[in-house]
């Protein structure tokens, strides 16, 4: 069978054999419903070996389930959540924390996708005025929607800023995977700073299934009483949750002869084909061809190029136009790779930008 492989999301990759053989195992006889299992206490001891002992893992159906459930926990219905603009729940869930969680999004400008700790005052001069939705959660992504990273440092300072203001903090950790990766720390030294995190595991080589991540000692009682309630009134709860706390489990908790768990290993792979892709394309973007737009910290490049080169590429390789190009006739794509993604198909990916840059070039001679 001809493999095919596409650059627009890692959401598009395969689940990696690990995690089937997880659900495998959990497909024996019958077990308790509604996350009362066997599986689901595995995951738990996986959250709290991974986390730290006042850890609390729920899992949930989605990212966008995710992140709903966390902010709602996280906040009063008279309360904002501050983001950047590029967030995922600004731009890309349809609405969801307004239509469903009742929340008002108050975003932020980040060029790079990152958030300043200045930034906050521009909302936190609010508090107080009942004519304003009440700035009481930040919501921040790492590694964000632009493929970029906090540093350990950079996180640690906004965090703090955000708890100095009296706010919550929420990590959208659609891909924590790969900016733990990236960073060389592991999954609890990444989320430090943050009280709640939506845990990423569909990016990361999981067949479907993500969690809400309690973090914060001081938060874990109110909180592990009302999550329950949230998960279940945002259809979030799975009666056969023994299928997505093992796929969890797998990538926190599978580990190989080298002692490296799996989540890490899918991680790296990503990145490095990130990497690599775009050292392929460097000598177009030294000629002046194409224009890097973002930098490659993770496991996406974003690139600027001639809108016929989008086109042609995409005859065989689907990826997503990002936004229009600086002129008329350039567009800026974002390529992802995953954890499966090989150095062959970078390769030929790269060798396809490059005739069609050139076939671009010769159209306009």
């Amino acid at each position: 069978m001809n493999r095919t492989v596409h650059f627009a999301s890692d959401n598009y990759a395969a689940v990696h054999p690990e995690v089937m053989a997880a659900m495998a195992a959990a497909n024996e006889g019958h077990d308790v419903a509604y996350g009362a299992d066997a599986a689901t206490a595995a995951f738990d001891a996986a959250i709290a070996s991974t986390f730290g002992d006042h850890a609390l893992g729920f899992p949930v159906f989605n990212g966008t389930g995710a992140n709903i459930v966390s902010l709602m926990a996280l906040s009063p219905r008279w309360g904002g959540i501050v983001a950047s603009e590029h967030a995922h729940i600004n731009s890309d869930e349809n609405g969801a924390p307004e239509r469903v969680g009742g929340l008002k999004i108050l975003p932020l400008p980040a060029p790079d996708g990152r958030l300043d700790p200045d930034q906050l005052g521009r909302y936190a001069r609010d508090l107080g005025d009942i004519h304003r939705a009440q700035p009481v959660v930040l919501s921040v992504t790492q590694s964000t929607e632009l493929g970029t990273l906090y540093s350990l440092e950079q996180m640690a300072e906004l965090t703090y800023a955000a708890h100095e203001l009296g706010m919550r903090v929420h990590m959208d950790g659609a891909r924590i995977a790969n900016a733990a990766a990236a960073l060389g720390v592991d999954l609890r030294t990444a989320t430090a700073g943050a009280d709640v995190l939506s845990f990423g595991g569909t990016k990361n080589g999981a067949m479907l299934g993500e969690a809400v991540v309690i973090l914060s000692p001081e938060l874990r009682g109110s909180l592990a009483h009302d999550l329950p309630y949230l998960r279940k009134s945002t259809m979030q709860l799975g009666s056969k949750m023994r299928y997505v706390s093992a796929q969890l489990t797998a990538l926190l908790s599978s580990i190989d002869v080298t002692g490296t768990p799996l989540w890490l290993r899918n991680a790296r792979q990503a990145n490095a084909m990130a990497a690599r892709l775009r050292e392929a394309l460097a000598p177009l973007a030294e000629a002046g061809a194409i224009r890097f737009t973002q930098d490659t910290e993770s496991n996406a490049v974003f690139v600027e190029l001639p809108r016929a080169a989008a086109e042609a590429v995409r005859a065989a390789f689907r990826f997503y136009d990002w936004q229009p190009g600086a002129a008329p006739d350039t567009v800026e794509a974002r390529w992802m790779c995953a954890w499966d993604t090989t150095p062959e198909d970078v390769d030929g990916f790269a060798a396809a930008v490059r005739g069609a840059i050139d076939g671009a070039a010769a159209r306009t001679r």
